[in-house]
């Protein structure tokens, strides 16, 4: 009996949880003053019983912890996120405890780094779009896979490279983005950051919608093609109020491919390419939206509807005079009634 009782007891003993880091230290490199960076810590359960943190200190109040609260299942691993505000220059190191029921001891994280005041101290990898005395990270803002009611942020960086104050502003701002500037006004060689919010409410149709606006470089800047940034949004339709049933029975859109190479298009004006759309469902298939990314594409397709075990044909056609003026990746997207697919995206490869 004595036996029995010391096996049981080292079975319960072996059986719990088990806290492990991917990396305890995370170096982050140089970050610009006054601009937050966001550092994550993978973590891990090796153990054979559900791990549940239970509180996540932060060294000091610089730093802003996000922390998993559901419990962690044996093998699975989660991130702990700590937002470090950069607010002041120089180096800097800071701890994160991690308490959990794997042990009553903390685990230690640790992040490391250092805040810079100017562009000076690095380089414009960051920042590849030259607008003369501003420089952004990027000209291409897009929102994928949005649903109604969602209020997404896409984050754009502007560098100031003259050496008196810019306050940037976004021009022709439709109904359905707005605009926040952090800080208002860049002094010389600083970072900023241009927050563009999407209203999904004011968004009219599911599927793409894409429009242009510009950065004002300075006051009364005029738009052109130097200073525009295209901005994309993905409108799905929502699914949850079916029943799994109505999900089973639905229809299934599926592609004969998810891309076409059209290669090298030389003295052809327009190449075209085939791709066969089948509902795979039990109940007829309706292809709501077929639209492209950019000029350079055109689309046709032979059948909004459907029929289960019935195919459609997709024909894509790319021309050349117009492929080198996109900035986006030529894509055609496709927005069907598919609950499990709602969305595909079939990317093109072409030249010129």
């Amino acid at each position: 009996m004595m036996c029995l009782l010391l096996a049981a007891w080292g079975l319960c003993a072996s059986a719990q949880p088990e806290l492990t880091v991917v990396s305890d230290v995370v170096n982050v490199g140089d970050v610009m003053f006054q601009q937050p960076k966001s550092i994550s810590f993978e973590i891990r359960n090796s153990g054979s019983q559900p791990l549940q943190l239970t509180e996540v200190h932060a060294s000091c109040g610089c730093t802003h912890v996000i922390w998993p609260r559901e419990p962690i299942a044996p093998g699975e691993s989660a991130k702990i996120e700590a937002l470090y505000d950069a607010m002041l220059l120089g180096t800097f190191q800071k701890e994160l405890e991690v308490y959990s029921n794997a042990s009553a001891e903390p685990t230690y994280l640790t992040l490391q780094g250092r805040v810079v005041s100017t562009m000076e101290e690095t380089d414009y990898t960051d920042f590849p779009i030259d607008l003369g005395n501003v420089r952004l990270s990027s000209n291409v803002v897009e929102f994928d896979d949005v649903s109604r009611g969602e209020q997404p942020v896409v984050q754009l960086q502007v560098v100031n490279m003259s050496r008196s104050s810019y306050k940037p502003e976004i021009m022709h701002l439709p109904p359905y983005l707005t605009a926040r500037y952090l800080p208002e006004k860049l002094a010389g060689g600083r970072v900023g950051r241009i927050l563009l919010t999407l209203n999904t409410e004011e968004l009219k149709n599911y599927g793409l919608t894409e429009t242009t606006v510009y950065l004002a470089r300075k006051v009364g800047d005029r738009v052109s093609a130097e200073n525009e940034i295209s901005v994309s949004a993905v409108l799905l339709p929502a699914f949850a109020h079916l029943s799994a049933g109505d999900m089973a029975a639905g229809p299934r859109m599926v592609l004969s491919a998810d891309s076409l190479d059209f290669g090298a298009l030389g003295s052809k004006k327009k190449v075209t390419q085939t791709i066969k759309v089948t509902n795979e469902g039990q109940r007829p298939l309706t292809i709501s939206n077929v639209q492209v990314y950019g000029s350079a594409l055109n689309v046709s397709l032979s059948s909004r509807i459907i029929q289960p075990g019935k195919s459609a044909k997709l024909k894509v056609t790319v021309l050349k005079e117009y492929l080198q003026k996109t900035k986006s990746r030529p894509r055609v997207l496709i927005i069907a009634d598919d609950p499990t697919r709602p969305k595909a995206v079939i990317n093109i490869k072409a030249k010129p």
